[in-house]
């Protein structure tokens, strides 16, 4: 059987420009591509955990823009705040941790191939941190 690749970006099609070279699992996969926060929790809702994810962290123009405008160098404000209609890759991330918690799962391999170093580093903290905190992975 061929594994899941859970794709989440909102640009980047996978299967062009060998971005499948992100793959924590290989290329030889069967990529899901989800452009959004809703799309992400309803494919794993829907399907369960993929073997694989690769994550992107801005997940829409007004991210990018403010990104930008901002001086590319600090993550934008929480959307939880309000700041921001559009969820984040880390708001994906955090989501995936809840899940795996609640079904006692361990984390699938991921990858991050996100062009914001900030976005890209608070993703992969916030995971790993859930890896060495988690006694299931741990």
């Amino acid at each position: 059987m061929t594994k899941q690749l859970l794709w989440l970006d909102d640009a980047r099609d996978p299967n062009t420009n060998d971005w499948l070279v992100f793959s924590p699992i290989g290329r030889n996969v069967d990529v899901h591509w989800v452009k959004s926060f809703n799309e992400f929790v309803d494919w794993i809702m829907i399907y369960g955990l993929p073997d694989g994810i690769c994550f992107d962290h801005d997940l829409g123009m007004e991210h990018i823009k403010w990104y930008f405008e901002n001086g590319g160098h600090q993550m934008p404000p929480d959307p939880s705040e309000d700041n921001f209609v559009m969820k984040t890759g880390y708001d994906c991330a955090k989501f995936l941790i809840t899940y795996c918690k609640l079904h006692e799962l361990d984390l699938p391999p991921y990858a991050i191939q996100s062009a914001n170093p900030v976005g890209k580093e608070n993703i992969d903290m916030l995971l790993k941190n859930f890896i060495k905190h988690n006694t299931k992975n741990g």
